[in-house]
């Protein structure tokens, strides 16, 4: 069983709305999912990519995907990674490829010098967050997520 990590390709845009549906329906989150196929591929792979994407494999077959994007930390002077989205399908979890995954975009950190790699787990997640606190990971418990979305940003965004 080989595992490998490899950068996406525009090829890989329907893989990757598919791993993203497979996501939101793990977290009950189904309803959630309004992207445009064609809009994700322009922000992922367009002129002005948005975000990045690594695929993992098992023996060359796709069987999860990060995606994640650079934030900045004021605190310490220099970029981070957010992980927006790790997935890994229900029949290769347990064979080292989330770990895999995490790691590469660790490796990303420090090659891009950047000071943390940072993501939201849902608090209902148990497997996960054991998953994350076994890599060294900690919870930021003082942090709550704030979010503008919908006709509230729009009514925001008016002068």
């Amino acid at each position: 069983m080989t595992l490998s990590i490899r950068p996406a390709t525009r090829a890989d845009l329907p893989l990757i709305a598919q791993f993203i549906r497979d996501l939101a329906d793990y977290e009950k989150l189904a309803h959630e999912v309004r992207f445009d196929e064609a809009t994700l591929g322009e922000k992922l792979f367009g002129a002005r990519p948005y975000a990045e994407v690594v695929i993992g494999e098992i023996g060359g077959a796709a069987q999860g995907f990060a995606l994640f994007f650079h934030n900045f930390s004021t605190f310490e002077g220099r970029p981070g990674i957010h992980l927006e989205d790790l997935f890994v399908r229900p029949e290769a979890r347990g064979s080292g490829l989330g770990k895999a995954l995490l790691a590469h975009l660790a490796k990303l950190c420090v090659e891009r010098g950047c000071a943390r790699l940072e993501w939201s787990v849902l608090d209902w997640n148990a497997p996960a967050i054991g998953f994350y606190e076994g890599l060294g990971a900690r919870m930021m418990d003082e942090w709550t997520v704030m979010r503008v979305d919908g006709d509230a940003l729009t009514e925001l965004a008016r002068p």
